[in-house]
């Protein structure tokens, strides 16, 4: 059985709401998952997880308590487990996230942006 390719443009035009991730591929114990952001998100962190967030379009701000980092397309950056952080995107970004099946997108805070059950596409 030849696992299937996954073309990232026909994906991320099959939704259209933010901060709302989607399953697009497992990976050994890691879910492969692209979301679209538009304005801020939330502070939170993640007890046990590492983060990935790879800008496909788009640009994002991550920010940290330290400073603030600028992610631009074909870039990514990793978020380590216990770090504070809230994604900002003035316009929408479409990104591509490489986490834990264990990861919950608010991580320790639970709010209406909590998203319990993921989509997968």
């Amino acid at each position: 059985m030849n696992p299937p390719k996954v073309n990232l443009s026909e994906k991320f035009s099959s939704f259209s709401d933010y901060w709302s991730p989607k399953i697009v591929g497992e990976l050994n114990d890691s879910y492969v998952k692209l979301v679209k952001v538009k304005g801020e998100f939330i502070w939170h962190h993640h007890e046990k997880e590492d983060e990935l967030f790879l800008v496909v379009s788009g640009r994002l701000l991550m920010r940290l308590r330290d400073g603030d980092v600028w992610i631009n397309p074909g870039e990514f950056f990793i978020v380590p487990r216990g770090v504070e952080h809230m994604p900002v995107a003035a316009e929408e970004a479409h990104v591509l996230r490489l986490e834990p099946k264990t990861t919950l997108n608010t991580g320790n805070v639970r709010s209406e942006r909590t998203v319990q059950e993921l989509e997968r596409i």
